[in-house]
Order: structure tokens, then sequence, then C-alpha cells
């Protein structure tokens, strides 16, 4: 028996024929699509440009503490490293020797002032002689002011804190006998808080060149405001500002030294403690800024892939000046009003036609973090 196929030899070529002619369409239709990418639309308007500096901590005083008379160091009144409050005891020196020669003092003053008291009324009877009275009244005026160095030398046996603040080691443990003028120890002032910092000298020329070709426009009173970021990545919740800028470059690290001020009533910054400062009040005057995502940065010079209204991608050179953050100032080859290409831009050729992506419609990269 036989067997009939169940396709003859021209319906094979047939149907062969037209599977190639499908084949064919899909790659025509895949030809004819369009790369989408996601544009960025350029403006030109003013900018903030705050500046970031690595800054560090210090008190706005570092007050020597030191003894007024000589004395024995009966006992230390506080914890290295602790904060003391203004006029609080840090040390007590030995009384005794100071308190013997207030005793004699009053002594002394006392006898003198009886003396005062006998001898001018006399004086005014013709009694006793210019001469007496002037001497009685010398040493009456001696004997005072005896008694009162006498009073304020017995309270230097107590040592207080000058200032309110963060107190420092110890520099004579108790036992120690200490001349008048001795260093005991230091407190540093932390209400208000320096926080000091330094820029670089070609940054800070840059922006004064570009203030003088009106490019950006600095506070009128000369004052710019500042923000912290502390350790833990936190922003200090007070702004401060900028006391101080130096008028000359260091020169051995080409650096000009400035410095801002907070007030740190909660003692939350610390001496010595490093920060991130943010100085702010430089406006930039209608500025282009882009992403730098959307540069290319090539031997050539820079340049950014631009859209045009049928959605055709051409080359744009530009010029690019500073960094503001994650983005490029753009000096020439932009002025606002063009769309450019911030993602897919590799693939993107010029003369091609691209489909825009709406905004916020980007697809998630392959290995992306799954939430």
């Amino acid at each position: 028996m036989t067997t009939r196929p169940l396709f003859s030899l021209p319906v094979i070529l047939s149907l062969c024929l037209a599977l190639v002619a499908c084949n064919g369409d899909k790659d025509g239709q895949h030809g004819a699509m369009r790369l989408p990418v996601a544009v960025f639309d350029v403006v030109a308007k003013d900018e903030p440009w705050p500046a970031e500096y690595q800054a560090q901590a210090s008190g706005s005083r570092a007050v020597e503490v030191r003894a007024r008379v000589e004395a024995i160091i009966e006992k230390r009144l506080y914890e290295e490293g602790d904060y003391v409050q203004q006029g609080q005891l840090l040390f007590q020196l030995e009384r005794d020797r100071y308190e013997a020669l207030m005793q004699q003092a009053q002594a002394q003053f006392t006898n003198a002032e009886r003396e005062w008291r006998r001898v001018r009324p006399l004086y005014e009877k013709n009694a006793v002689s210019q001469k007496e009275r002037d001497n009685a009244l010398a040493a009456y005026d001696s004997a005072k002011a005896s008694l009162r160095q006498a009073k304020i030398n017995l309270d230097y046996c107590q040592v207080t804190a000058p200032v309110s603040g963060y107190s420092s080691k110890e520099n004579f443990t108790p036992g120690n006998l200490v001349g008048n003028n001795s260093l005991l120890t230091y407190v540093n002032q932390t209400d208000p808080m320096y926080i000091d910092f330094s820029i670089a000298a070609p940054e800070h020329m840059l922006r004064q060149g570009m203030a003088a070709q009106g490019r950006l426009v600095t506070p009128a009173d000369g004052r710019y405001k500042a923000r912290l970021r502390l350790l833990d990545g936190s922003m200090y919740k007070g702004m401060g500002e900028v006391t101080f800028i130096d008028s000359q470059v260091q020169p051995t690290t080409g650096v000009i030294k400035a410095r801002a001020v907070f007030d740190n009533a909660d003692r939350s910054i610390m001496p010595g403690q490093y920060v991130r400062l943010f100085m702010d009040g430089v406006i930039l005057k209608d500025a282009v800024l882009v992403p730098q995502k959307c540069v290319l940065l090539t031997q050539k010079g820079s340049l950014v892939m631009g859209v045009d209204k049928d959605d055709k991608v051409y080359p744009i050179p530009v010029v690019v000046g500073v960094s503001v953050g994650n983005r490029y100032l753009v000096l020439e080859g932009l002025k606002g009003g063009e769309r450019i290409i911030s993602e897919g831009m590799i693939k993107a050729r010029p003369g091609s036609q691209v489909s825009i992506m709406p905004s916020g419609g980007q697809q998630p990269q392959e290995g992306a973090a799954k939430k």
C-alpha cells in the first residue's frame, strides 16, 4: 500500500515563500522602531551655587585658667573634659597663709582708721600740724588698700571658670605648689562655636572673576549664610554665618582661610569635630545647568545630543565650566529651550528619530535591587 504525501511540492514551496515574506516584514518593522530616550529640557535661570568645604569646629575662645597667687593646690573640683559653667569652682588653693595676711591687714586698717578719726577733728581745731594730718591720712589710705589686696588674694585661692565651656586636662595635680600665673588648665568656650575651613585660591579667584563679569551675584552685605552636615550625615538645625575670609593666600598650602560662626547652646558641636560646611548666598545669573550624564566628553571637546521638534537627533557642541552638584554649568552652546538626551544617548545617532519616554517612565535596569 503506498502512502500519499499530505502536501505536494508546489504547496510546500508556497508556504516557504510566505514564511520568508513574513520574516521580511517583521525585520522591516524592527528597522522602523524608534529608540526610546529620555530628554532634559534646558532652561536658563538664576540658580543658587552653594560651596562645600571640609571644616573643623573649634571653641570661640580658649581661655587660660591661671593661678593668681602662690599656694599649694588642695583639690581639683571638676572632672577633666566636663562642661563647666562660668564662675564654677575648679581648684581650691590653700588659704591659711592668705587668711592670716588678711587678718593682719584688717588689724592695720583698724588702727589706721582709728588714728585718722582722732587726728582729723584735731586738725580742724588747729590742734595738730598739717604734717600729722597728712601722715594719718596716708596711713589710713595705705591700710585700706592693703586690706583690699589681702581680700582679693584670699579670693584668688578659689580658682573659678572664667567662661562657660569644656574643661581641659589639669597641668598640676593636688599637693603641688603653684606660683603666681601658673597655667592650671584651659576652658574652651563653645557657644558660639567657630567653624574653620579653607577655600582653594583658584576657586575663590574664579568666583571673583565671574562676579566681575556679571555672571554671578554675591550677598549685597557681603555676609554669606552657612549650613553644617555632621559626622552622622544629619544637617545641623541652626544656620550660621561666614564672618571671616582672609585677604591673603597661604603660601605653603595655596588656600584662603575662612571662618563661620554658629550658635551652640545645646553643645551638639564639640571642639575639634570635623564637619561639612555649605556656604550659601551666591546666585548664578541666567545659568544653563545640565546633568553631567547628558554631556559627552571627547578629545575634540564636549557635546550633547539634542532632539528637534521632529524628534530627530542632532549633536550640539558645548563648552562646560564648573560643576554645580551633579550638573555642569554650560558656558557656550546652549541658551535654553533645547531638548537634550539624558538617557539612551550612547545608542542615539545623529539624524535618527527617537521616541521620547514620558518623565518617570524609564524601565528599571536589569539587576536593579527589588524593593
